[in-house]
């Protein structure tokens, strides 16, 4: 399996950067090559003269001042994917960030933006978790995202995940990096396509700096908790989206580090130390799973729907039943609380919660969204 996520970057004013590029496209005859940075330069002045009208002709003379003594074969990168057998021309990274995140202003505003591009991100599980990283990446939330999950795409996770039926069979976290890098090469994304393990979590949350926020979306029970008591140790705050009933769940370990996890919901883990609750998460049995999913979620807060299902697990259907309006607005709510808590602009834990059932119905006395 190709597990290549990176794409290679080349700086043409360097002639060993010039000559590399060349031999790569004379190996290789089929690569494509994408260059529009001249329509890349016009809107970036249009971005940097933002109060000005500017006419076809007036963009003209502005783009050729800018280019003034300017060869383009060399300006900006030439950025090579791998798995698409492309190489586009950019702007280069500060110029592409800033015609990138143009239209956030000001609901971000330009020290926020410089602010998060600082930040890194962890997402563990990139079934509901592909949504939320490409939400983070399209909004530039972070400079650098991490990526694990070591489950490969299927034909019936087409219901949730953006891909094509050409993307079967590839690694959840793989595809996912790809994307990022399609929509933003210059943020950093490191892949472990062996998913969140007791033997990499470590790494995963602190080898080049310690995590500023942790999403968590795995489906295996184990580690959920054993994220969460490492983020704790490393005061590292926790997010996740259950997709179900609309809950976001927030844990301030970075804040309140003494904080039990889940909410003190498994009063059955108290006392035991991480090795002993390790030793007990591993081989759960499928009712030992469905019980501690209760203590974690709390039944009161699982939809009716959901509830109908799990008695036919293993029975009628196979896997957790999942949509992808539910999962898309997971990514917009983690995307939207991530920031915020970035940012220093929310300090809240607990749980929230946006059911559309609840907000859009039939109702009669709830008329205020009826147009």
């Amino acid at each position: 399996m190709n597990l290549t996520y990176l794409p290679l970057f080349y700086d043409l004013s360097s002639r060993e950067q010039r000559d590399a590029l060349n031999e790569l496209m004379a190996r290789n005859p089929a690569i494509q090559l994408i260059d529009n940075i001249l329509e890349q330069i016009q809107e970036l002045v249009r971005v940097l003269f933002p109060s000005e009208t500017i006419g076809e002709e007036n963009l003209k003379q502005r783009v050729e001042v800018y280019l003034q003594n300017v060869d383009l074969a060399t300006y900006g990168t030439w950025v090579y994917y791998p798995w698409l057998e492309k190489i586009v021309h950019l702007l280069n990274e500060e110029d592409f960030i800033r015609v990138r995140t143009s239209r956030n202003m000001y609901k971000i505003d330009q020290k926020e933006i410089a602010t998060l591009g600082k930040k890194k991100i962890g997402v563990l599980g990139l079934s509901v978790g592909q949504s939320v990283a490409l939400t983070l990446a399209m909004e530039r939330t972070c400079g650098e995202i991490r990526l694990a999950d070591f489950d490969h795409v299927e034909l019936s996770n087409m219901n949730r995940l953006r891909c094509s039926i050409t993307d079967l069979g590839i690694n959840k976290a793989i595809l996912a990096a790809r994307q990022i890098a399609e929509l933003d090469p210059y943020i950093k994304v490191r892949c472990y396509t062996d998913g969140a393990t007791e033997d990499n979590l470590d790494d995963l949350l602190l080898v080049g700096g310690k995590l500023d926020l942790l999403v968590e979306e795995c489906d295996g029970i184990n580690m959920k908790i054993l994220s969460r008591l490492k983020a704790k140790e490393f005061q590292i705050p926790v997010l996740m989206d259950t997709n179900d009933s609309g809950m976001l769940d927030m844990e301030r370990f970075d804040l309140e580090p003494d904080r039990p996890i889940l909410h003190g919901r498994l009063k059955v883990l108290e006392g035991l130390s991480s090795i002993a609750i390790a030793e007990q998460l591993r081989n759960l049995s499928f009712p030992e799973k469905i019980k501690y999913l209760s203590e974690m979620i709390g039944i009161e807060n699982v939809s009716d729907a959901m509830k109908r299902s799990l008695p036919e697990m293993n029975k009628t259907i196979v896997g957790w039943p999942q949509l992808a309006s539910s999962v898309m607005l997971g990514g917009a709510m983690i995307t939207d609380v991530a920031r915020r808590v970035l940012l220093g602009q929310l300090q809240s834990s607990g749980r929230f919660f946006v059911e559309f059932a609840d907000l859009i119905n039939d109702d009669p006395d709830k008329d205020f969204c009826r147009s």
